[in-house]
Parts: C-alpha cells; sequence; structure tokens
C-alpha cells in the first residue's frame, strides 16, 4: 500500500500545527497515575476515530466534517465526498469504521444523520479514501433506518464490523417514538446487522415479522459498541432516561426490554414501563444509575496495561468521566472510575496501535487526547 500522505500531498492535505503533547495533569488509578495528552484540538465537536494502518487517524465532526490527523497531530482540511447531514440537536456526522480489507479496498464507512423529505434518519454510507487522505469517492448509502422521522434526538449510532466480515450498525428510536422500538418491523431502537454492501446476512434472526435487518430489539439510543477480544461477541453502551444507562451483549432475535422494562424513570421522574424485568425481555449485564450519559467503547488488550486486559472502557458524556468496567466472561465484575475531574464530555474511546487510550471530547472546541502512564 502506497504511504497515506507524501510528499506535496502533505501540503495539499494538512493545515494547522499540532497541539504540543504535553501531560496536563496526573490523575490516580488502580495501575497508576495517569497522564493525558492532547494530541490534536480545534475539532468541532468530534465524534468517531479510526486508526489508520500506517498510524494516521480519521475523526468525525458532527456539523458534517470528516478530518484527516496524522500521527504527529496535524489536522488535515475537511476530507472531501462526506454525505450532507443534519447537524442539529444530536444530529450530524457520527460513527465510522474502516472495511475489514482497508488495506487492500480502502473502504471506509460512516453513520450520519441524513436529511430526508418530512424529516431524518440515521443512514450509513461507504466511500473510498483516495491515497493523499483527501477525498471519499464512488460514496454509496448502505442503509437508511425505515421509517423516517421529524425529530433531532437519538440518533445512535456506532459501527462495529463483526468476525463474519458483517456490520452492526446501532440506531436510537428517536426519542418520541419510544414504543417503537418494541415493533420488530422498522429499524426505530434496534441494532441492525447488514452485509459491507448492505445486504442481508443469511445467518440474521428473521424471525416473523422482524425486518431482515434486525439483530435485536428493544433499544434506546446506543451509542458505544465494540467486540469482545477473545468471543467477537458485540458489546453496547446504551443510554438510559433519567437511570438505566445499560451495558448489553445483544444477541440475535432477542428483546432488551426499552421501554417495556428499564431501570430509570422519565426525566420528568414518572415511571416508565412495567418495571424492571418481564418474562422474554433480557436484563443488562450492567447499568448506572443515575446516569452517567455513555458514549464510546473500547475493550483494553495492549501491553502498557496488563492488568487491564479485557477491562471495558466506556466515556461518559454527563458524568465527564472514563468508566472502567472489569469484566470475567459476560459479567461485569467491577468498575473503576478515572479521569473524574477531567471536566470534558468523553464522546469516545478507542485503544491505538501503541496501547495507548484515546479519547474525544464533545465541545466545540473539542480536542484528541491520549491516555498514557504518567511519567
Amino acid at each position: 500500500m502506497r504511504p497515506l500522505l507524501a510528499g506535496v500531498a502533505i501540503l495539499v492535505a494538512l493545515s494547522g500545527m499540532m497541539a504540543p503533547a504535553i501531560a496536563q495533569k496526573r490523575y490516580p488509578s488502580s495501575a497508576g497515575d495517569l497522564a493525558v495528552e492532547t494530541v490534536a484540538s480545534g475539532l468541532e465537536h468530534p465524534w468517531g476515530l479510526a486508526f489508520l494502518p500506517d498510524g494516521h487517524m480519521l475523526v468525525t465532526e458532527r456539523p458534517g466534517r470528516l478530518r484527516l490527523v496524522s500521527a504527529k497531530g496535524e489536522l488535515s482540511r475537511p476530507v472531501t465526498g462526506v454525505p450532507n447531514v443534519v447537524a442539529r440537536g444530536q444530529g450530524g456526522l457520527l460513527g465510522i469504521a474502516l472495511d475489514p480489507d482497508f488495506g487492500q479496498n480502502r473502504l471506509v464507512y460512516l453513520s450520519f444523520a441524513e436529511p430526508r423529505a418530512g424529516g431524518n434518519g440515521t443512514s450509513v454510507a461507504r466511500g473510498k479514501l483516495n491515497a493523499q487522505g483527501t477525498a471519499l469517492t464512488d460514496v454509496t448509502v448502505i442503509f437508511r433506518q425505515m421509517p423516517t422521522i421529524a425529530s433531532n434526538l437519538h440518533f445512535g449510532s456506532r459501527l462495529v464490523f463483526d468476525r463474519t466480515g458483517a456490520l452492526f450498525v446501532t440506531v436510537g428510536e428517536r426519542f418520541t417514538q419510544r414504543d417503537q422500538a418494541q415493533n420488530p418491523a422498522n429499524d426505530l431502537g434496534k441494532i441492525i446487522r447488514i452485509r459491507p454492501d448492505g445486504s442481508i446476512p443469511a445467518d440474521n434472526p428473521k424471525k416473523p415479522g422482524w425486518a431482515p435487518e434486525i439483530w435485536s430489539i428493544g433499544h434506546r439510543n446506543v451509542q458505544g459498541a465494540t467486540l469482545h477480544p477473545d468471543t467477537g461477541q458485540l458489546w453496547t453502551a446504551e443510554h438510559g432516561a433519567r437511570g438505566g444507562d445499560e451495558i448489553n451483549t445483544p444477541k440475535a432475535g432477542l428483546n432488551y426490554g426499552w421501554p417495556i422494562i428499564t431501570y430509570g424513570v422519565d426525566y420528568s421522574g414518572a415511571k416508565i414501563g412495567e418495571g424492571t424485568a418481564k418474562p422474554g425481555m433480557e436484563q443488562p449485564l450492567f447499568y448506572w444509575d443515575p446516569s452517567i450519559a455513555p458514549s464510546g467503547a473500547a475493550f483494553y488488550t495492549g501491553a502498557v496495561w496488563p492488568q487491564w486486559r479485557n477491562s471495558l472502557f466506556v466515556g461518559a458524556l454527563a458524568g465527564s468521566l472514563l468508566a472502567r468496567l472489569s469484566t470475567e466472561g459476560e459479567k461485569v465484575t467491577g468498575e473503576e472510575r478515572l479521569l473524574t475531574d477531567i471536566g470534558v464530555r468523553i464522546r469516545e474511546v478507542v485503544q491505538g496501535p501503541d496501547g495507548f487510550l484515546y479519547l474525544l471530547t464533545d465541545e466545540e472546541g473539542g480536542k484528541l487526547l491520549r491516555v498514557r502512564p504518567a511519567k
């Protein structure tokens, strides 16, 4: 594969200087003090992060821009070819994933709030990143959440490839349509599973009355998703209302309860649904009450903190912290709250190829941060 940036392409693609990678503060943890460094700044509500094979990064910004960030923290001009988005409320350019064969096909997948007649909806597009990292070409929408809804809330959305090469898409129930999370005939409040071209995998549940793209139902607004490094099982972090943020392991054909069962209450304080359990509906592996507003999730597999192997790291928007959940199989065995006074909303969590953790902060002047052991 040709280097992503070379020669003149650097002058074309990159503008601005990187923010200096200087440790801002020491944060205590069970694995020793942590340092948080600013890798890049000047991002507007960054949302999703993907590492390229050469160490560069792609970052989505909610207003509708895709940026290339060099290994040194330099920001590119916006990559061209990105679909138009509805950048209102929680909508905009959202999740990102690289094709499992990116090294050969250079395909990038983006989830976004798509403007449509009568409203909007979560959609997924794929396109080919050119060798210079300046443009997406041959961009095609491969999935559209249906029906279209006039709402600016609860779009989801994370993108995760499973080990078969199928693509999981997390979509919200659009807030005003929460009861539709229990309707398996539509895409509201579901986990979607499609092939990279948008076709339907042969091993999807395809239960009677279920739309063929649906993997599981009864979800509210999933903004964190990742695969378990040992089992390949999908794990998700899902927003509750007031309380009831959940960690789930969505499995084919199962119902995760929203809005019939929940550990939260409505924003008014009113009861939601029928309680916390009901036959035929799955229990979360873990839940937060009060809410931390989870967004972004990644299992740790690196050598920097071997004692944290298979811990699930989850960013928090309301809590402004990084949660570390220790796991054993499909059990959450404990929680450690890190960076509790960092003072910013953590939107995304990714393990880098260097074994450090990388975070995106959800701010008008958002940052790409690196978490490493303090020296």
